[in-house]
């Protein structure tokens, strides 16, 4: 079910792999909260996972727990929040890709 990305990227540095982390993290939180106000959120659990080089695997997890006057599904939102964050991480991934080859 999920997708997969090739990129074509060069091993990543520790450093460089907490940027992509905060990168999706960031992503993730900034949406929710453009969602949402924070005192309608009770928890949110974030996780983004990087494991092996090449391939390199990204699970990225969103966790949501919402007041019940928030009228949003938390799940949904969770799921969008996945979404941002992965997007994010695809980003930040291509630019490291981009400047491996000299490109930035």
């Amino acid at each position: 079910m999920a997708d997969e990305v090739v990129i074509g990227i060069p091993e990543l540095t520790d450093e460089q792999i907490m940027e992509v982390v905060e990168a999706g993290e960031r992503a993730a939180r900034d949406y929710v909260l453009s969602v949402l106000p924070p005192k309608k959120i009770y928890d949110m659990g974030l996780s983004i996972v990087v494991e092996g080089t090449k391939p390199l695997t990204i699970t990225v997890d969103v966790e949501l727990r919402v007041a019940s006057s928030a009228r949003v599904d938390p799940d949904e939102l969770a799921r969008e929040a996945a979404k941002k964050a992965m997007e994010a991480v695809e980003a930040r991934l291509r630019e490291l890709a981009l400047a491996g080859r000299g490109g930035a």
